[in-house]
């Protein structure tokens, strides 16, 4: 996905979920804090395409190998509520 800087991230989930999941700012960037704290991603300042500073941020090796476990945790989440459901 490339970098992306806070609003963009906002942005790029509520597209990618087609407006089902919205993410406030306050939220946001205590996560971004966290997940950078834990070398899940890098952060560097830059310029944006109306020549604001703000910070970009991108997914390290460490990151996508958290998001690999999380992705794999979330399946096996899914087909246990899908199993349940068969029995409501």
């Amino acid at each position: 996905m490339g970098e992306l800087h806070g609003y963009g991230i906002v942005v790029h989930i509520q597209r990618a979920s087609d407006e089902l999941l919205t993410v406030e700012e306050g939220s946001l960037y205590p996560a971004l804090h966290r997940m950078e704290q834990s070398g899940w991603i890098a952060s560097e300042w830059a310029l944006t395409e109306t020549k604001r500073r703000a910070k970009y941020y991108k997914l390290t090796a460490a990151g996508r190998k958290q998001l690999k476990q999380a992705e794999e945790s979330f399946e096996v989440l899914v087909r246990g509520v899908r199993a349940m459901l068969r029995y409501a």
